[in-house]
């Protein structure tokens, strides 16, 4: 998936405009029990979209009413893009998906932009900016507007193929990427002007679209279908384990390998193939990025052949680098032996997911692949091996992850009726709130959330507290996590304050891993107690003793653990006490003595300051949002200028093409060369002086072939639908002449017609025959290179006077 900044339109590739339109949806039974989401708003035809954000690829999927969800258009390197990369390779832009969320100084940012053909630059929040050249002029953009340009397309491209705007979607993202990474794809689709109802993590989209139709699921109670997914793709490893009941889908755990895809098979190829040229050709190929971008092609395509034969293959391209034609060869056993580091990396992942399932090998139903670089059939050996089972291929491997998002969205949608499925999916990395603590001047921390707890999930804790206080979130193990920086953010809450008594106040505070998988302070309240004198009738319900055992156990806190949305309202109602925290600390006093008196309990809402770790703030957002919108607006125009300017082409070759065929009788010899050598300076201009002017230049221009090449046309055209329209009006005309011999004849048909009418009919023939005698005879004294004296549009209108 890649954006191409704006160069002169020989330059740039129409395909970036010009997408595929979908298939139309598989057939389905609407109603049925395999049928997919039903309409619900007053039998509207609704559609609702899922977007696979993926490295390589981007595909669109469509959940339609009565129908399984169909694959719409998709954004690949198709072959007009790839001969945009290779001849413009420093302002087209691709593989930007793993960039989202990195600081500029990140390890892996600065690993891939050695591997990169377009410059990556520092922006001024420290972020990573992508330099091209728009509008003539050299342009930094941050990430997250090129993907937002990038949405912004598939969001046209759908609204194009279902000729309805499209503002809801479900974008996958990575199980393994974090709340950084996830708010920047976030924003990306905010740029886009897109609603993301939910990020969803791609195994587990590939998981919903593997049982949400499946009939044979076990009930409820029984034990769960436990089934393994496997996802390698371009540039990233995943696997996840889930347990399927019916209606049900819950992940059990997901591992990953961020930095092992099918890209790295292409560069284990690319860097033997390069030696192997600077030793045979004395070419180096890693100084020449255009030369080393078809070299990265062809290797693609060498590695997808070579999983389906054996034998030794052929590799050669042709003016590979200073006018020298290149070949070479390998087969599959090379291949397997030159990547044998690679699938050495297949295995852990597979392990630890097993592991952290608590699972063996005889608890697993069965195991689906996904991915295009699971067709490597070592990979596919590797995972058969390891399960001792053979692996499934039923699903679409390029297109699970779309048809997931299509049917997550209908799910979360108000617009589709979908059947019930609850979907539970997990945190990927344990996550620890660290806080001050009064007690001994140190500080607190509990883990929140561990590694593969349920999600959405919100957690409500107690806090006893008299001043305002911070929360720092983090991941507990960055070891463990793919991103050189484990802080998550920091949440003050304010305005907290000593009860009345200068007692600790209790602060109640939820966190959340929500929808999205984004941690988040959700809110935070303080319970203010008052005592309540007398014994009033009318007292608050919520009370409380005012009084407890105030030693130690008053310095711990409480976790309430509450589900959080998106998971079934049966499971949301329980309330577990699970941890004890310590908090803070202070002298107390026990007071067993004292009597105990009704408390009022009153809960007042506390603001929550957020500072999110690389969260970008809304005011640059908007203004990126603002850009965008100009540069559609560009686009829109562009797109404008650049019709006008090919219908200008096309008007030529189209043309030139008919002089010398069927317009070649109707245009003398003088005209034709007139005309000729018009539409060769035309060409000539269009790709010398006119090659960027304005659309109203272009309209003129063609308007100014038009005023010579329309007479011509008009003959063609005339001298062909004249005999048409000539037989109708014989044909009119001898009907009309039979009626009147009919009725001459007393037929009874006709009896009840006054014969002023058949003066009138009768008058009408002699007048059209002597009309059409006398325009016939002077139109064939003319030739053919001559305007026609009697038009077709004449003919037509003569027929239709009189009945």
């Amino acid at each position: 998936s890649f954006w191409n900044a704006r160069r002169p339109p020989s330059a740039r590739p129409e395909s970036f405009r010009k997408v595929p339109k979908p298939e139309p949806a598989p057939g389905g039974q609407p109603g049925g029990r395999h049928s997919a989401p039903a309409q619900r708003r007053g039998g509207a035809v609704m559609s609702v979209v899922g977007i696979d954000l993926g490295f390589l690829n981007c595909y669109i999927g469509v959940a339609r009413s009565g129908a399984p969800p169909s694959l719409g258009p998709r954004l690949p390197f198709s072959p007009e893009y790839l001969s945009q990369i290779v001849t413009n390779v420093k302002n087209t832009l691709h593989g930007f998906k793993k960039l989202h969320g990195r600081a500029f100084e990140d390890p892996y940012i600065q690993a891939e932009r050695a591997k990169l053909p377009y410059e990556l630059q520092k922006m001024p929040n420290g972020s990573v900016g992508v330099k091209v050249r728009y509008l003539d002029e050299e342009r930094l953009f941050a990430v997250e507007q090129i993907t937002g340009m990038l949405l912004a397309k598939l969001k046209e491209t759908s609204e194009s193929a279902l000729k309805k705007p499209v503002a809801d979607c479900v974008i996958s993202v990575p199980s393994f990427f974090t709340d950084t990474e996830r708010r920047s794809v976030m924003a990306a689709a905010q740029i886009a002007g897109l609603n993301c109802l939910k990020l969803m993590n791609e195994t587990t989209a590939v998981a919903l679209a593997y049982g949400i139709y499946k009939q044979d699921l076990p009930a409820l109670e029984e034990k769960p279908r436990n089934v393994v997914f496997v996802d390698m793709g371009h540039s990233a490893y995943q696997v996840s384990i889930c347990a399927f009941n019916k209606g049900k889908l819950k992940v059990l755990a997901t591992t990953f390998d961020p930095f092992l895809g099918g890209r790295n098979f292409d560069e284990a190829l690319v860097d033997y193939f390069s030696e192997e040229f600077r030793t045979k050709y004395k070419l180096n190929v890693k100084e020449n990025p255009r030369a080393l971008l078809r070299l990265y092609q062809e290797c693609e395509k060498l590695k997808k052949l070579m999983s389906a034969n054996a034998s030794d293959l052929p590799l050669n391209i042709e003016c590979f680098m200073n006018d020298l034609d290149v070949s070479s060869k390998m087969n599959r056993a090379q291949f397997e032996q030159l990547c044998a580091a690679l699938l050495s990396r297949v295995e852990p992942p597979l392990r630890a997911a097993m592991e952290q399932a608590k699972l063996q090998r005889e608890d697993i139903y069965g195991i689906e692949i996904v991915g295009g670089a699971t067709r490597i059939p070592a990979v596919k050996e590797q995972i058969s091996n390891f399960f001792c089972k053979e692996i499934s291929t039923t699903l679409n491997a390029d297109e699970a992850v779309a048809r997931g998002c299509a049917l997550q969205c209908a799910i979360l949608s108000p617009a589709f009726k979908v059947r019930e499925f609850s979907i539970t999916d997990v945190v990927p990395y344990s996550i620890t709130l660290r806080w001050k603590s009064s007690y001994e001047e140190g500080t607190g921390e509990c883990e929140v959330f561990s590694k593969n707890h349920a999600a959405p999930f919100s957690k409500v804790i107690t806090f006893h507290k008299k001043e305002p206080f911070d929360l720092e979130a983090f991941y507990t193990h960055p070891h463990e996590v793919p991103y050189p920086d484990s802080r998550i953010g920091r949440f003050t809450i304010q305005n907290v304050g000593p009860q009345h008594d200068g007692d600790n106040s209790k602060v109640k505070v939820k966190v959340r891993v929500n929808i999205h998988g984004l941690f988040s302070v959700a809110n935070a309240s303080i319970i203010e107690k008052q005592n309540i004198e007398g014994d009033h009738s009318d007292a608050p319900m919520d009370t409380e003793s005012s009084i407890k055992n105030q030693g130690r156990e008053d310095e711990l806190d409480k976790m309430q653990i509450d589900q959080d949305e998106g998971v079934q309202k049966s499971q949301a109602e329980h309330s577990l006490q699970l941890q004890t925290l310590q908090a803070s600390s202070g002298d107390k006093q026990d007071h067993p003595s004292l009597p105990r008196a009704k408390t009022k309990v009153k809960s007042i809402d506390l603001p929550i300051q957020a500072s999110l770790y690389r969260q970008l703030g809304q005011d640059l957002i908007n203004c990126y949002i603002e850009n965008e919108g100009k540069m559609i607006m560009q686009d829109k125009l562009e797109k404008e200028r650049n019709d006008a300017k090919n219908a200008v082409e096309e008007y030529v070759y189209d043309f030139r093409d008919k002089l010398c065929g069927v317009f070649e009788k109707f245009i003398t010899e003088e005209d034709t060369n007139k005309l000729t050598l018009m539409l060769e300076d035309t060409e000539n201009w269009l790709y010398e002086d006119g090659e960027d002017q304005p659309k109203q230049v272009y309209m003129d221009k063609l308007q100014e072939l038009r005023k010579f090449g329309q007479p011509i046309q008009e003959r063609y055209m005339e001298h062909e639908e004249r005999p048409k329209v000539l037989n109708e009006l014989g044909k009119k005309i001898q009907l009309l002449m039979k009626a009147v011999e009919a009725y001459k004849n007393k037929d009874e048909k006709y009896d009840h017609l006054d014969p002023a009418e058949m003066e009138k009919v009768e008058k009408y023939i002699s007048e059209a025959m002597n009309w059409l005698n006398t325009k016939m005879n002077a139109q064939n004294k003319l030739s053919l290179t001559q305007d026609p004296i009697v038009k077709v549009a004449e003919i037509m209108s003569k027929s239709k006077v009189k009945k």
